[in-house]
């Protein structure tokens, strides 16, 4: 199982999670397929935080384009299906839709333009992964090659805020990337909808999330410290907000999940 930051209650044995990197750098950052088998009468519910850039979900029925989400999604996975995401770099949607990324943000709409019917006929297959490939490749290469500098600043911002566990501020952020704080600010507004500090907080609240679930013995003072937090009043209101629960709340989940 392809373990993720941002599915925060993995584990379900009902439920199975594949990850591959499709190589469509700079628009793709992998590929997720999931299916399901749950019991007749009975849901999985699944918690997922999702990376600071959008998603291409394609399933049985539907294609859709989903933004930006800053607070937790919850999806209650019922009798047996699958779905293929696509997840972007921010580059992508500029390139996908002419919606502005902002207007994304907790949103979606459709996407007649990608390739569903040839999706779902791969997804017959025992191991449909290296036909995916041949697909997205066919569809998204060329949109790839008109990826602009822009772009490629607003990928480079979200891969060292999520990847730098001592970053913490906006401004060290803009001193990494060589720019200004105000340019950096329009760059992941105009292509994630969201601002520079939420791929900060992100981060660190996809770690406190799964640490928590993963590890419910953790110190939560200790966690806040780690993640950079004043104290742990400051980090239970953030997560609280964006998780929609406490801490506490969280490991009392993990401790009865395992």
């Amino acid at each position: 199982m392809v373990t993720s930051r941002g599915h925060l209650n993995p584990g379900d044995a009902e439920i199975r999670f594949d990850r591959f990197d499709p190589a469509l750098h700079p628009l793709v950052r992998h590929v997720w397929l999931a299916r399901w088998d749950v019991p007749e009468g009975q849901s999985r519910p699944q918690r997922v935080l999702t990376y600071p850039a959008g998603n291409v979900v394609v399933g049985p029925d539907e294609a859709s384009l989903h933004g930006t989400n800053p607070r937790v999604q919850v999806r209650e996975l019922t009798g047996r299906s699958w779905v293929v995401g696509i997840l972007l770099r921010p580059a992508a949607i500029r390139m996908l839709t002419a919606t502005p990324p902002v207007s994304l943000v907790a949103s979606s709409e459709p996407l007649p333009s990608a390739p569903s019917e040839e999706m779902v006929a791969a997804m017959s297959a025992d191991d449909p992964r290296a036909t995916i490939t041949t697909i997205l490749q066919r569809w998204l290469r060329p949109l790839a090659r008109r990826v602009d500098d822009a772009g490629l600043l607003a990928n480079e911002a979200c891969r060292i805020a999520e990847e730098d566990a001592e970053l913490l501020r906006v401004v060290d952020l803009a001193a990494r990337l060589g720019v200004g704080e105000r340019h950096l600010r329009r760059i992941v507004h105009d292509h994630v909808g969201l601002t520079p500090k939420w791929l900060i907080e992100c981060r660190r609240l996809q770690a406190a999330a799964t640490t928590l679930f993963g590890t419910p013995a953790t110190d939560l003072a200790a966690l806040a410290a780690d993640l950079g937090y004043a104290d742990q009043a400051h980090f239970t209101r953030s997560y609280r907000a964006v998780l929609g629960e406490t801490p506490d709340q969280t490991r009392r989940a993990g401790a009865k999940a395992a």
